[in-house]
């Protein structure tokens, strides 16, 4: 039934269980994964404080490999066929980016990760697991921490 999932991973607890669900799922539709991280925009000024944002950028974006190679370890000794993706927001919400691969990608299912926060704590923080709910084009499975 589904072929192509893509799996949004963010080095939480929640993506990982939602990267565990994934791989059941695969082997039992032998189904294709793509695994992706959005790197997020860097919104920081202090005119007190020297900031490297190069030295920043650099970080997070090593830290978004390490992500995407752990993830990767753990689909191959599953044996799944799958690809892995760093995207980078410019400007757009991490959703959309999100939303966007799996259509430019033909992906059939987006599993994703919530922390199923909610009243002030999800309002202060956001849900980009909703975002994806709004904004996607084909079902979305939404995997709750534990």
């Amino acid at each position: 039934m589904y072929q192509r999932i893509l799996v949004p991973v963010d080095g939480s607890a929640t993506s990982e269980r939602a990267l565990d669900e994934a791989v059941k799922f695969a082997r039992q539709q032998n189904a294709h994964v793509e695994i992706v991280h959005v790197l997020e925009d860097i919104w920081y000024f202090d005119s007190e404080n020297y900031l490297n944002y190069a030295e920043l950028a650099q970080a997070m974006k090593c830290s978004g490999e390490k992500m995407l190679a752990q993830a990767q370890t753990k689909l191959q000794q599953a044996g799944i066929t799958f690809e892995a993706k760093l995207l980078e927001a410019q400007g757009e919400r991490v959703a959309n980016i999100i939303t966007a691969e799996a259509k430019n990608n033909n992906a059939d299912l987006i599993m994703i990760g919530t922390h199923g926060r909610s009243g002030f704590s999800h309002m202060l923080l956001g849900s980009v697991a909703e975002g994806v709910v709004r904004t996607a084009h084909i079902p979305v499975l939404l995997i709750r921490g534990g």
